[in-house]
């Protein structure tokens, strides 16, 4: 008797380890599910800002000929985002692509900061009714963004921490979870939203 009670016991401690380990799995995958969720929102609004950009960039043609080096700094800035947009969608929470994207948003943001400081000096362009409700629609979308953002940073931060405290710590590495990276713009100075106002 004493050999089978210590046999069933040795069963019941597998049966709530394997449980344990499914149960640690399950939660890992949705909270990584949940961020991945979370960057497809950052990812729409970012599109919409991509998308709204050479818009600008047309209007302001019309009125800042002599800004020709700007204006296509902007758009090369902006086709250097969108790939590294694209790039950090296809595995959201990669380092490297995390890195990549915050580091192309944030010469974006300064270039644009460029374009809206220079029309400064345009007065029919700040009075033009496409630029105005071309700003408006950059307004709303960089604020979008920036929520989006921080719900997507919440989501990885709860990621990383339940993979990184026990017993999960001890199982990731063969499960599979890498740490996943914050969507955050490198340069201080980049960190606010480009000034929009006409």
């Amino acid at each position: 008797m004493g050999v089978g009670w210590i046999l069933i016991a040795l069963g019941v401690i597998c049966v709530l380890l394997v449980l344990a380990v499914i149960g640690i799995y399950n939660k890992l995958v949705a909270l990584r599910n949940r961020f991945k969720n979370a960057f497809a929102q950052i990812d729409v609004q970012l599109k919409r800002r991509y998308d709204l950009i050479p818009n600008l960039v047309e209007v302001a043609k019309g009125y800042m000929k002599h800004e020709r080096e700007t204006l296509e700094a902007v758009i090369q800035a902006r086709n250097q985002a969108a790939a590294a947009g694209t790039q950090a969608a296809q595995n959201p929470g990669d380092p490297g692509a995390m890195k990549s994207l915050g580091r192309a948003e944030g010469q974006l943001t300064g270039v644009l900061g460029r374009l809206f400081a220079l029309s400064e000096n345009y007065p029919d362009l700040k009075a033009n009714q496409n630029m105005l409700a071309l700003q408006e629609e950059l307004s709303s979308t960089e604020n979008k963004v920036s929520f989006s953002r921080q719900a997507y940073n919440d989501a990885v931060m709860q990621y990383n921490t339940s993979r990184e405290t026990f017993p999960a710590v001890v199982l990731v590495g063969m499960l599979g979870f890498q740490q996943a990276d914050l969507f955050e713009i490198e340069e201080s100075a980049q960190r606010e939203a480009p000034k929009v106002s006409f």
